[in-house]
C-alpha cells in the first residue's frame, strides 16, 4: 500500500519521503525535516513508535507540520487523546487515488482541518 501512495503522490509531483515503520520516519526526519511540509502516517505501524507518537514528535520539532491520519479501522479506534475527523485531519481506507491526491492538496492549501493542530 506504501509503495501505491508514494507512486501516486509522485504522479502528482510531490517530492515523498517514504519510510516503512516510525522508526525509520524519524531517521527520515532527521535528515529531511527542512524539506518535509505534510506527514501522511498510518495510525497503526510496525516497530514500535504509532502515527500519533510519530506526529507528535515531529509536531515537537515543527509545530506547522501538517498532518494526515490514515487507517483501516475506524477513528475512534485512536483514542480519546486526538480527535480523528473524516475529511478534516482523517483519511479512511480504502480510498481512490483522486481521494487521496485531493485530501493532501487541500491540508497543504489549509482547506482542511488537517491542518490545524489539537
Amino acid at each position: 500500500m506504501r509503495e501505491l501512495v508514494v507512486n501516486i503522490l509522485e504522479l502528482c509531483g510531490y517530492k515523498i519521503f517514504p519510510a516503512a515503520t516510525g522508526l525509520e520516519a524519524l531517521q527520515v526526519w532527521s535528515e529531511q525535516k527542512g524539506k518535509i511540509d505534510l506527514l501522511l502516517t498510518d495510525m497503526v505501524m510496525p516497530g514500535g513508535v504509532s502515527g500519533r507518537q510519530l506526529a507528535l514528535r515531529l509536531q515537537g520539532d515543527d509545530p506547522e507540520l501538517k498532518v494526515i491520519y490514515t487507517s483501516g479501522y475506524s477513528p475512534g479506534m485512536a483514542g480519546k487523546d486526538i480527535a480523528l475527523l473524516e475529511g478534516c485531519n482523517f483519511l479512511a481506507k480504502p480510498y481512490p487515488p483522486s481521494k487521496l491526491a485531493q485530501f493532501v492538496r487541500d491540508c497543504l492549501d489549509g482547506a482542511s482541518q488537517g491542518a490545524t493542530r489539537k
